[in-house]
């Protein structure tokens, strides 16, 4: 009898643990997609962007910014997810969407912030303050690609994605060398192209693993 229960407990054991990793490589390759698209709108921004600011010498074009996560959360609710039958949700899955969360929460605080207080330490002269607190704004690409590349490698660890993680490293790490090897303020809108580049590569290779 106390053997019998004690497989029991194994097998219990062994099927959720079985489980868990089901859902680990379902939850990753359903990541795949939008890796892909929040990459090509990365790159595509960034480039936009750049392309803008130098032509005009305007910073404030990083005002558009603010239009891309706008449209990647409504190209991902009505292209993605429409196509999707059904969503895996469990604990593993909230923990990786409150990692992407709190990204988007940390980094549009620090946007914010550091906008405002551009601004009012300028003082109130209108249309001046706004500009100089944009080019401050654009200053801060490489904290924002090292918070980025923190949130992809943790959610490499929650996922137990060697490609995840790597991923995130490059991100972060290649962000940093790119901001100092550029130092001009238009240039650094190319550490956002290559995390853009780099979230496209990961996404093809994780439909690659588990197509």
């Amino acid at each position: 009898m106390e053997q019998k229960k004690e497989m029991t407990a194994e097998e219990s054991l062994s099927l959720i643990t079985e489980t868990l990793n089901s859902n680990r490589k379902e939850i990753t390759r359903r990541s795949g997609k939008y890796y892909i698209l929040w990459g090509i709108l990365l790159t595509v921004f960034s480039l936009i962007i750049y392309f803008l600011w130098k032509l005009t010498d305007q910073p404030a074009w990083n005002c558009l910014w603010f239009a891309m996560p706008v449209i990647g959360f409504l190209l991902a609710r009505f292209g993605l997810d429409q196509k999707q039958a059904e969503k895996v949700s469990n604990d593993v899955s909230r923990i990786t969407g409150g990692i992407w969360s709190t990204f988007g929460i940390f980094t549009c605080a620090v946007a914010a912030f550091t906008l405002i207080y551009g601004m009012v330490d300028d003082g109130n002269d209108g249309i001046g303050s706004v500009i100089r607190a944009l080019v401050v704004l654009g200053s801060l690409t490489a904290e924002i690609v090292l918070i980025f590349g923190l949130a992809e490698s943790a959610c490499g660890v929650a996922l137990k994605s060697w490609v995840m993680k790597i991923a995130g490293f490059v991100t972060g790490i290649g962000g940093l060398a790119i901001y100092y090897i550029t130092g001009a303020q238009e240039e650094q809108m190319f550490i956002f192209t290559f995390a853009g580049l780099v979230l496209v590569a990961t996404g093809l290779i994780i439909k690659h693993q588990y197509k």
